[in-house]
């Protein structure tokens, strides 16, 4: 049923599938559908009559009727993606150009009074440059969004280290183009310099304008920034490699990205991050509105302060993860059963931590969950609660032991969604 009500909803939205609204629209249809289905089986609603006397089969019968409808969600989502990115490249070519006019706007009201100056024509130069330049990139990356392109991971997600050092390095092109287009009037015609009539250049505003030592607290932020984007890549490609950090695909980037962890959570060490690289950034951006003729400059306590704050941020990615790790095995045991070994169609409850990753608590990777006891993968069946899922959790699974396990020691691990494997528990299976 709530398959059918996914696609009749996304009828509409796979005609359209170049129309951003009509994506969406099939898309939070599907969804609600989703919903609606998930909490009738919570309550016990649904359940065909052939399978409802077996507590097994019902609950069998649940979680395939889920995942279906979870995977038609995802298909939905997965067609109104394009439209999505399109949209969102379209929005920040907007934001870029609305920059310019804001730009331009403000300079033609402050020269009322003051009158107009060959800075106010050199920012409005260097600012058309630039957007230029990006939306020449955004038409480059259209089929990924655009400008966000290189600020997402490979996990398709923002990237908080990514944005703070495209930030600084978009405030450095900025000053470098605006003092290069302010000391183009210095050069002198052809012809009337000394020699063979050669355009000579006039050294010394160049020299004062790109003074290294005034420079030096900006170039330092810069390459801290860029610093730490490698090095939290290469923190991160070592986690994953090693096991103990899981990467769950996300469906789209989301601004929400720069403040969260990939759970959805606000995670303190990338909201301070964000926080501090702002502020540092805009004073410096303050500082060379008012001396437009050098490069700006970042004292060196705000250069301190920032590289406390990467440190931090740092910290929190070397911590960051856990090994998906097994710490026992038990069977399942309903209210009224007596104890007992595990047996053939027992439940078996598996106990741990990190069998759920952050980011794959949606249906679609949940159902990715595959527990191999012995010869025989298993499918953890999903258990609809009101709101959510009360199997699996990230640590506790229960799954029922499949009749092919022969008798005997087996040994049993988990698969999560990321594609890590657990420590091996060995378990008694009698007849």
């Amino acid at each position: 049923m709530a398959v059918q009500e996914a696609r009749q909803y996304g009828e509409h939205a796979t005609a359209c599938a170049g129309c951003a609204h009509c994506g969406r629209t099939g898309h939070r249809r599907a969804v609600a559908a989703f919903l609606a289905r998930r909490d009738e089986l919570a309550a016990g609603h649904g359940v065909p009559a052939a399978v409802a006397h077996s507590p097994v089969a019902a609950r069998q019968w649940v979680s395939d009727e889920l995942a279906q409808s979870a995977r038609a969600v995802t298909a939905h989502g997965r067609e109104a993606g394009p439209a999505r990115l399109d949209l969102i490249r379209r929005g920040t070519l907007r934001t870029v150009w609305g920059a310019v006019l804001a730009l331009l706007l403000a300079q033609a009201l402050t020269a009322v009074e003051a009158g107009w100056t060959g800075a106010r024509t050199a920012g409005l130069c260097t600012a058309l440059a630039l957007a230029a330049l990006l939306s020449a990139a955004a038409h480059t990356h259209r089929a990924r969004g655009g400008l966000l392109a290189p600020l997402t991971g490979e996990d398709n997600r923002l990237s908080t280290t990514r944005t703070v050092a495209a930030s600084w390095l978009l405030l450095l092109s900025f000053s470098l183009l605006f003092l290069a287009v302010r000391l183009l009037p210095l050069r002198s015609p052809a012809g009337t310099g000394t020699g063979s009539g050669a355009a000579v250049t006039v050294t010394a505003p160049a020299a004062t304008a790109f003074d290294l030592a005034r420079a030096a607290g900006l170039l330092t932020a810069l390459a801290l920034v860029a610093a730490v984007t490698v090095t939290a890549r290469l923190v991160v490609t070592a986690g994953i490699a090693a096991g103990r950090l899981q990467k769950v695909r996300a469906d789209r980037p989301r601004a929400a990205d720069l403040l969260c962890d990939d759970s959805g959570r606000a995670c303190l060490a990338d909201v301070q991050y964000l926080l501090v690289s702002g502020a540092v950034l805009a004073l410096a951006a303050v500082g060379f509105a008012h001396d437009p003729d050098r490069l700006p400059g970042v004292p060196w306590s705000l250069v301190l302060l920032l590289g406390v704050s990467a440190a931090w941020h740092l910290a929190a990615k070397c911590a960051e993860g856990v090994r998906p790790t097994i710490h026992s095995v038990v069977r399942s045991r309903e209210a009224g059963d007596l104890d007992a070994p595990i047996r053939t169609g027992d439940d078996i409850e598996i106990r741990g931590r990190g069998f759920v990753p952050p980011g794959a608590g949606a249906p679609v990777p949940l159902t990715r969950l595959v527990v191999c006891i012995g010869p025989v993968h298993a499918h953890v069946p999903l258990v609809p609660v009101p709101g959510g899922f009360a199997n699996p959790t990230d640590t506790a699974l229960t799954v029922p032991l499949p009749a092919d396990v022969e008798p005997g020691r087996v040994e049993v691990s988990v698969v999560t969604a990321a594609g890590v494997e657990t420590n091996r528990v060995t378990i008694d299976v009698v007849d």
